[in-house]
């Protein structure tokens, strides 16, 4: 049998909220004046960090909430939040009774849009029914739809992915070298996933190849310094040339490529000479 919460009056009960980022790392919250420990993650008391009124629908439109609370927190930084730990993190809301631990959740999403001010942060989130709003059809395209080494593509991502250690940074290029890994221009489109240093667990695309460096799509703010460790995945341009010379993968090329375009058909005969 279910416990009907908030029956009585007096109802020995908490809020309870956990954030599993994209990194791996789980944080959990809870109204509470102590610290509860429960689904295998130590709930840390944050009475300054508490969800807004959670909004539930019997239709298929988005629910809503918010998480607001104070930057003062350890889990919760400010170089945490504007480097992207949290974009797109998962986030579990409930109710908890702090004697028994019983608890139920009222809401599962994900973190959209966060923004700060003055020393707090609010983060808006994403429930899980606005995956419905997502059209599954997909689109024809004169490139690969697929993600490289992910559904669909089907080759195998142990293939592509090497470690390298950082040889060398530059700033003003927002480029880094690494010894051990592929040649940088396999590397293009590809990402480079840090295992230490100030962005350990982040993630970072690779834009181009340059003198033997690669330019990554997100600025270097923090200092590295040589020997840290990164994972490197190659990358693919979603041609089908690459797809057949490169990679032999022809078969599994997820475009259409000779399908004609919109120019064809804005076309108009014209007399014989």
């Amino acid at each position: 049998m279910s416990r009907v919460w908030f029956a009585s009056e007096l109802e020995t009960v908490a809020t309870f909220w956990r954030v599993i980022r994209r990194d791996g790392v789980t944080l959990g919250f809870t109204t509470h004046d102590r610290n509860l420990w429960f689904d295998g993650v130590d709930h840390r008391s944050a009475p300054g960090m508490v969800p807004s009124a959670v909004r539930r629908s019997a239709d298929f439109e988005p629910d809503s909430a918010e998480v607001e609370g104070a930057l003062s927190h350890a889990a919760i930084a400010a170089g945490d939040l504007s480097a992207g730990r949290f974009d797109g993190a998962q986030v579990v809301i409930g109710l908890v009774d702090w004697e028994s631990l019983e608890r139920h959740t009222t809401y599962r999403g994900s973190i959209g849009t966060v923004t700060q001010d003055a020393g707090s942060f609010t983060a808006a989130l994403q429930s899980r029914k606005a995956e419905l709003q997502r059209d599954p059809v997909p689109r024809t395209s004169p490139t690969c739809r697929a993600a490289f080494c992910g559904p669909g593509c089907t080759l195998s991502a142990a293939r592509f992915t090497h470690e390298g250690v950082l040889a060398s940074v530059d700033p003003g290029g927002n480029a880094v070298t690494f010894t051990g890994a592929s040649a940088p221009e396999a590397l293009v489109n590809g990402h480079v996933r840090w295992l230490g240093g100030p962005y350990c667990g982040l993630t970072m695309g690779v834009v181009a190849a340059r003198n033997g460096s690669l330019v990554l799509d997100t600025p270097l703010d923090l200092p590295l310094a040589p020997g840290l460790r990164a994972e490197l995945r190659e990358g693919c341009d979603r041609t089908l040339a690459s797809c057949a010379s490169r990679f032999a993968n022809a078969i599994n090329f997820q475009g259409e490529p000779f399908l004609p375009g919109n120019d064809l058909v804005a076309r108009y005969g014209s007399p014989a000479a």
